[in-house]
């Protein structure tokens, strides 16, 4: 293997194995030309110098060229030298057929997604030069894995007030979202998991990958069916008692007072993930369950609904005697989130600035859930639309065997939707379901019409395949 320099070129040519010394040379450029080692428009050296680099005749250099430039893989202009020709880009390799682009759908449905074009830029921005304005030194040296107090406190206080959590900051654990909280947490746990039937798989499949085992329980109009925990040989339940996800309501209050009272009379825990307890619109919002119990409940929260999941910015709200476990379980360096975030998001709360946003975007959410509903009414009255008092997403429930077809009818028309299946546990005894899960957080203000448009048309279409 040789190479030359003089050329400005820095590369290397493996003549060995190939045959004669200018079949050799012809097929390695001819290599790195088709790879794109030897770019469109790269100059080579003067044949002298390349002959004199690999220890061969110049003929055979400048005989190689010549049928190279023939073949169309090399240009030589008089004073220009001899280049790489323009259109000798890489050639695509015809032996592995690469998979087709994916289409990106023209209307975002899947639920869980908050509009992200009413991210509140400004007020942030406001926030952020007011916090590292006022940040001592030390707040950006190494981190406290618990998370800033500034932070702490600020969600110690707001917690209590919006969402009824009782909390001391010192138990108040700053992580990037839920499901870096579980990931936390699942170490500590010691046995399984109970989970509602119906539910977010992601979670799961995190707590399957930490090698916990989860059990379902079964969920109906008034949640999850808590008095299955019994006999689930459970040591944990992971509940989403405020607004039940995917199907919807709230967690009936006799099944909070009996999941707390299991927890308390089996040693066993709560997790309670709290994910869009701010955005209730029929009535006051629902109380967070942990205040029943605060040392049998771990309270999940974060700011992925209520401003973005691009911030990764989430907490727990402990038992004291799972701080320390749940610390050392993070460690100290690193697992943490970034400390200028967590400044900004301490301001944004004690300023009422987070506040404020919730208020607006409830009442932005509200509306469009509104127009969702009256527009399928008028377009699509044989579906049936559950799960609407909270949250930013619905369930349309659709006849038996129908959701497949629903699915492709809304592909058909660019929208991406979820599919309730999906989110029904392996193991679950509860029936199967077959539905559409609609978001209606993520499109823009002035694109919501248009999406609603085309989920009313694929509604029909199904009907009609049906």
């Amino acid at each position: 293997m040789e190479s030359w320099a003089n050329s400005g070129l820095d590369l290397h040519l493996d003549l060995r194995g190939r045959g004669g010394l200018r079949s050799s040379l012809m097929a390695t450029l001819r290599e790195d030309i088709r790879s794109g080692r030897l770019a469109p428009g790269a100059l080579l050296p003067p044949s002298r110098t390349l002959a004199a680099d690999l220890g061969i005749a110049r003929n055979t250099v400048a005989d190689a060229y010549a049928e190279l430039v023939a073949e169309g893989w090399l240009t030589a202009r008089r004073g220009s030298g001899t280049r790489v020709a323009p259109r000798a880009a890489p050639a695509a390799d015809l032996r592995t057929p690469r998979p087709a682009p994916s289409v990106r759908p023209e209307h975002n449905l899947m639920p869980g997604s908050p509009d992200a074009a009413s991210f509140p830029r400004t007020t942030w921005l406001a926030s952020t030069r007011r916090a590292l304005t006022a940040a001592p030194s030390d707040a950006f040296g190494p981190g406290d894995p618990r998370g800033r107090p500034e932070l702490r406190n600020a969600l110690a206080d707001y917690l209590a007030r919006a969402r009824g959590v009782r909390a001391d900051p010192d138990r108040i654990v700053v992580c990037a979202g839920t499901a870096h909280a579980l990931t936390l947490l699942a170490p500590l746990l010691g046995g399984a998991v109970a989970v509602e039937g119906h539910g977010l798989h992601v979670h799961r499949e995190l707590l399957g990958s930490a090698g916990v085992r989860t059990v379902p329980l079964s969920v109906d109009s008034d949640g999850a069916r808590v008095d299955e925990l019994v006999r689930s040989g459970a040591v944990a339940a992971l509940l989403t008692p405020a607004h039940q996800f995917p199907i919807g309501g709230p967690l009936h209050p006799e099944r909070r007072a009996a999941a707390v009272d299991w927890a308390s009379r089996s040693g066993g825990l709560i997790l309670e993930d709290d994910y869009d307890g701010e955005f209730r619109y029929d009535r006051q919002p629902v109380g967070a369950m942990q205040d029943l119990d605060p040392e049998r409940v771990v309270y999940l929260g974060s700011v992925s609904k209520s401003l973005s999941p691009a911030l990764r910015l989430g907490w727990m709200a402990l038992p004291d005697r799972l701080v320390d476990p749940v610390l050392e379980v993070k460690g100290i360096w690193e697992r943490w989130v970034s400390v200028p975030d967590q400044l900004t998001l301490a301001d944004f709360v004690d300023s009422g600035r987070y506040d404020r946003q919730i208020r607006l975007m409830r009442g932005r959410y509200h509306r469009r859930r509104d127009q969702l509903v009256a527009t399928l009414a008028d377009r699509a009255p044989a579906v049936r639309v559950t799960g609407i008092a909270a949250g930013l997403h619905a369930v349309l429930e659709l006849p038996p065997g129908t959701e497949t077809r629903a699915l492709s009818a809304a592909a058909a028309e660019g929208l991406a939707v979820g599919a309730l299946s999906t989110f029904r546990h392996p193991d679950a005894r509860d029936a199967p379901r077959d539905g559409l899960v609609v978001g209606y957080g993520a499109p823009a203000e002035h694109a919501f019409a248009g999406a609603l448009e085309a989920l009313c048309r694929a509604l029909v279409v199904s009907a009609r395949i049906h």
